[in-house]
């Protein structure tokens, strides 16, 4: 498992995408069209790679080097296929368990969650394209070496990759403080998804529309709620319990 590594300029870039590295996101100057930077854009769409239209300024922030007004980060992880996933799960006769994460963009917590959900049983972590924690170092520090365990399965439209684990036959549950039932009682013993979404958004209003059914986790206390990664292990140990009764 390798840092995540910054490399800029067209040239360099499109190298790395045409020789097959895992690119986790490229940064190109907004309204900037130059016949090398479309390239660049075809290649990213070409490979489904996820592209961010951002100032100037911000690449030059990250580096103060000749960009040429593009920047790209290398992913430490290979992501996975989903499909492959469930269906190999299916295949060793195991009751998949699948975790998505709405817009979990703090680093920090990314780690701690696939640390979490290694240790608890998960299959594999799926996350957008965009509005994503960056797989780097961080993640994969905070995450004690999880992340080159659980496969990451990345997305460009969640919506539809709900939809997918559905028709595979899994029972979506979104992690809410709206929901009036607790993880406590729920069925977590067949096959599943659980979404979690951002602390300060929760899980975007689409998504929550597929779950088959939402959980919360009681508070008690003063604060009104927990830490997302605490919040994923509550509800992941919840299944772990079940699984293994």
């Amino acid at each position: 498992m390798q840092q995540t590594e910054m490399i800029f300029g067209t040239r360099p870039i499109i190298e790395a995408i045409q020789a097959g590295k895992e690119v986790d996101t490229v940064l190109v100057q907004k309204n900037l069209k130059n016949p090398h930077i479309l390239e660049v854009l075809d290649l990213c769409q070409q490979y489904n790679i996820p592209v961010q239209k951002v100032p100037f300024d911000k690449l030059c922030r990250l580096t103060n080097k000749n960009h040429q007004g593009v920047i790209c980060f290398l992913a430490s992880v290979e992501y996975a296929s989903l499909d492959h996933v469930v269906s190999q799960a299916f295949q060793e006769g195991k009751t998949p368990l699948i975790l998505v994460l709405d817009r979990i963009t703090d680093v920090r917590n990314f780690g701690a969650i696939v640390r979490t959900a290694e240790c608890s049983g998960v299959h594999a972590i799926v996350v957008p394209d965009k509005g994503k924690a960056r797989i780097g170092g961080d993640a994969f520090k905070t995450s004690a070496g999880a992340l080159s365990l659980v496969p990451i399965c990345r997305t460009d439209n969640l919506n539809q990759t709900i939809l997918y684990l559905k028709q595979c036959g899994l029972q979506i549950a979104a992690c809410t403080e709206k929901s009036k039932k607790t993880v406590f009682d729920a069925e977590f013993t067949e096959p599943l998804a659980i979404i979690m979404g951002s602390e300060e958004d929760g899980i975007a209003p689409e998504h929550l529309r597929l779950a088959n059914f939402s959980v919360k986790i009681p508070i008690v206390g003063k604060i009104s709620s927990l830490n997302v990664s605490v919040a994923a292990g509550v509800v992941l140990y919840e299944v772990l319990r079940q699984r293994v009764r």
